[in-house]
């Protein structure tokens, strides 16, 4: 299957569905705080989607169970939403949100910091965004994909930290996911060439020690291999002449200071 480049209207779709997946995030961010269960977090996904007009892609997709992955502390991904896992201050949880609207999908996370953390907490989930924020930044025409992996690669490595390797990045557009892989290791120079009008996520998985990972058995949740903390970023990506755009832009306060 090849490489889909976006053009005129379905450009603006794809902006349209970033936004709202950026948006059903910003509205989860201002409601966690600690004694929050993750199937709370999973219901607001499912409520804020369907009023902003989309549905959750993630839920049915290869069988996922739910509206969103919710990724607490030594879980890397694809963490399932759970009635009976309540987030507690010293946490960090990351969730990812990925919205179908008008036949396209925009598809974004963040990792939150939930009262009080500890010192490490803070440096994974700051090494992440700067992580995912240093793949973005070399994103451009002409640019190849491995410059985004070595970018991700480099910084971890500066700042102590290690990437997943395992999982990355994806082709988004009418599909959730498609070509290509988007690796977060990679040397400069290498793989495919980005082109103008191709969608790609850049997500990586930092973590805290060391990068090897194991699946549990519900077959989905990934977690550390030597259970130390993993915090991720994501945003779905634009490809242009210039450089690119975000199409899941918005700030977000990560430190949920607050309690109940």
């Amino acid at each position: 299957m090849g490489i889909p480049l976006f053009k005129g209207t379905e450009v603006e779709r794809l902006r349209v569905a970033g936004l709202a997946a950026a948006g059903t995030l910003a509205h989860v961010a201002g409601k966690l705080q600690p004694g929050v269960t993750t199937a709370d977090i999973d219901a607001w996904v499912r409520e804020d989607t369907a009023r902003r007009g989309g549905t959750p892609s993630q839920l049915g997709y290869k069988g996922f169970p739910a509206t969103v992955c919710t990724s607490r502390n030594h879980v890397v991904c694809h963490g399932i939403p759970r009635q009976d896992e309540h987030l507690k201050s010293g946490d960090i949880v990351n969730v990812d949100v990925t919205t179908c609207l008008d036949g396209f999908h925009g598809d974004t996370s963040a990792t939150f910091l939930i009262g009080e953390v500890s010192s490490d907490a803070k440096h994974v989930v700051d090494v992440a965004r700067r992580c995912r924020d240093a793949g973005v930044a070399v994103v451009r025409h002409g640019a190849r994909l491995g410059d985004i992996g070595a970018a991700v690669m480099a910084l971890a490595k500066a700042e102590g930290c290690s990437v997943v390797e395992e999982f990355g990045g994806h082709g988004i557009g009418r599909q959730m996911h498609g070509p290509p892989h988007v690796s977060h290791v990679g040397k400069a120079g290498t793989g495919i060439t980005l082109r103008s009008g191709m969608v790609i996520t850049i997500e990586p998985m930092v973590n805290l020690g060391r990068p090897d990972i194991r699946l549990m058995p519900d077959g989905w949740t990934v977690v550390t291999a030597d259970g130390s903390l993993s915090a991720q970023f994501e945003h779905t990506v634009l490809v242009t002449r210039d450089g690119c755009e975000v199409l899941t832009p918005g700030e977000l306060s990560l430190h949920v200071a607050h309690g109940c």
